[in-house]
Formats: C-alpha cells, sequence, structure tokens
C-alpha cells in the first residue's frame, strides 16, 4: 500500500523561525528539515492566530534532510517544504515509530535537486506490521555527567603540538576481500560512521585497543577511539601515545581536535603517515607547556552523556 492509503496529507505552516519569538522551555516545537533532535531546531511562542500541529502527529522533511521522518510528541509548527501525516486509523506509537523506518528508508531515492514534494504520496508501505515492532520494549534513556561543570578553555592560549611528538603512528594493513569472512574482529575501514568500523571479519586482531584510529583515505581526517582489538584498512592510520597514558576521555576529547582539522585534507590530498607525523593541532597546557591531560580528562567527563562513553 501507499503512504496515502494509510495517511492524510497536510502542508506543515510554512514558518520561518527568524520572524517569530523563540521560547525557552514553555514554548511550541518549532520542527524543520534537520534529521536530528526529531526535527526539532527551537521551542517558538504560541502564535496567535496559528494553530499548531497535534503531538501524535508525523512530520516528513520534504527537503533538506529528505525524508527525516519523526513521530511528534508535543505540539508544534513547522518550518517550509515539510509534509505532516495523521493516520487515517488509530495507530499505536510503536506502528507510527515503524512507518516513519519505511518511509525514511526511501531517502537514497531523493537528493538536494530531488525533492519528495510530489512523490511522498506514492512511496510503497509494507501491507502489514512485522510482529516484533509490538513486543520490542525500549527502555526510558536515563543519563548523567561523571564530573561537575568546567568551562572550555580559551582555544587561543592552547599550545601547539606534533602528533608524531605526542603519538607512535603506524599504518594499517591491507586485507583483500578474499581474505576476509564474516567473524567478531572489529575491522577498521576509512569510513565517517559508526567508530569506523565496517564489519566484523573472521581474523585474528593487528593492533591493541587503548589507541586512535585516523583516516587518511576515503573520508579523511575522521578519527575514533578503539577500546576492543581490531585489525585496520592501510587507509587507516594508528595512534598510540607516546610515553603518557591514554584512556577514552583524553582520547575523546583530541580525536575531536584531530577531525577539526581534516579540512586540510581531501581525497586528493590524503593525510598520509608522514604527513600526520608532522601535524601540529592545539591543545590545553599546563603551566610549564606540557599538554593539561588532566584537564581534557576531566572536560569529556563534565559532559552530558559523559556517564554512557
Amino acid at each position: 500500500m501507499k503512504v496515502e492509503d494509510l495517511f492524510t496529507l497536510h502542508q506543515g505552516n510554512n514558518l520561518e523561525l527568524m520572524h517569530i519569538g523563540e521560547s525557552k522551555g514553555t514554548g511550541i516545537n518549532f520542527v524543520s528539515r534537520s534529521a536530528q533532535h526529531n526535527g526539532v531546531v527551537a521551542e517558538v511562542e504560541h502564535q496567535e492566530y496559528i494553530q499548531p500541529f497535534p503531538a501524535g502527529d508525523i512530520t516528513i522533511a520534504l527537503g533538506g534532510s529528505v525524508l527525516s521522518s519523526f513521530v511528534q510528541l508535543k505540539p508544534f509548527y513547522t518550518a517550509f517544504h515539510i509534509m505532516v501525516l495523521k493516520p487515517k486509523q488509530e495507530m499505536l506509537l510503536a506502528e507510527k515509530l515503524y512507518y516513519c523506518m519505511s518511509i525514511q528508508a526511501n531517502a537514497y531515492r531523493y537528493n538536494y535537486g530531488r525533492q519528495a514534494n510530489k512523490t511522498l504520496k506514492d512511496i510503497e508501505l509494507p501491507d502489514t506490521i512485522p510482529q516484533w515492532v509490538y513486543s520490542l520494549s525500549v527502555s526510558p534513556y536515563t543519563t548523567a555527567t561523571i564530573g561537575s561543570a568546567l568551562p572550555l578553555s580559551d582555544p587561543a592560549q592552547w599550545g601547539e603540538f606534533a602528533l608524531g611528538q605526542l603519538f607512535s603512528i603506524e599504518k594499517g594493513k591491507r586485507l583483500t576481500k578474499e581474505a576476509m569472512s564474516d567473524g567478531s574482529t572489529n575491522y577498521i575501514g576509512a569510513i565517517s560512521e559508526n567508530n569506523g568500523i565496517r564489519q566484523l571479519i573472521n581474523m585474528p586482531s593487528i593492533f591493541s585497543p587503548n589507541c586512535i584510529t585516523v583516516n587518511y583515505n576515503g573520508s579523511v581526517g575522521e578519527a575514533f577511539y578503539q577500546s576492543e582489538p581490531f585489525c585496520a584498512t592501510d587507509d587507516v592510520n594508528v595512534l598510540y601515545a607516546k610515553g603518557w597514558t591514554l584512556n577514552k576521555y583524553i582520547a575523546l576529547f583530541i580525536a575531536t581536535v584531530i577531525k577539526a582539522n581534516r579540512y586540510q585534507f581531501s581525497y586528493g590530498r590524503k593525510w598520509t603517515k608522514e604527513k600526520m607525523e608532522k601535524s601540529l593541532i592545539k591543545l590545553p597546557i599546563t603551566p610549564k607547556g606540557l599538554p593539561d591531560f588532566a584537564y581534557m580528562e576531566q572536560y569529556i567527563q563534565a559532559l552530558p552523556y559523559s556517564d554512557r562513553i
């Protein structure tokens, strides 16, 4: 069946955030074409002559992050190019989430130049909902910070350090597809997501954990902390602390700084091992001018969700 068989489709409010007043904590959710935070980018004042859409409706981005699909849990207004779907028959939240997933699975058909304005209604959806949708239990997500709030020190006062001064850098090892089969060892590729893990392979691990992997090819400059033994393609450089102790908190701080330098490199200008050893990054420093690893650890521990690291 098609989207229009299950839902009535309504154009969103077509409001511009810059023209309506934002509200802190007590306003109406404002949904844009974002793929993050359930599409909500702000809270705004109630508009006197505009009725917000009710909680429980589904929002679909027709442009931007095309087909980003969310069930809205609070009343909301929308930006331009948002379609609002209302179920024709009563639906459970789990059913709505399943259809959001099904609609979003078609995102590969669209891009910035090909939006979903005319074709959303004709997207094919499954005729039946799998039983696992009704039996899946999702626990409420809880989080806390490990440490007390800590402001970020002024980067202008940080010191410069060569990556080769801080790390011993090793090059990954190429493996052919013929040599790989499904297994339980992390295989790190030059990708930008999933902590760099391209797949699990049936090979003994080559690299020990507690290190940072940085892509020199592919998604150049993406950096990840590795907490488990792994294999890595030769498009990845592996960084081990040289003369100091790395942990996951310090690694996440430094990996973020490394990624901030990726603009200097590209597919045509690769971040080779030799270039990486000479590359300079800026880090917080102690009064003696040494990297302030204790501050980096405390800063990450003070961030929201740090207990989930």
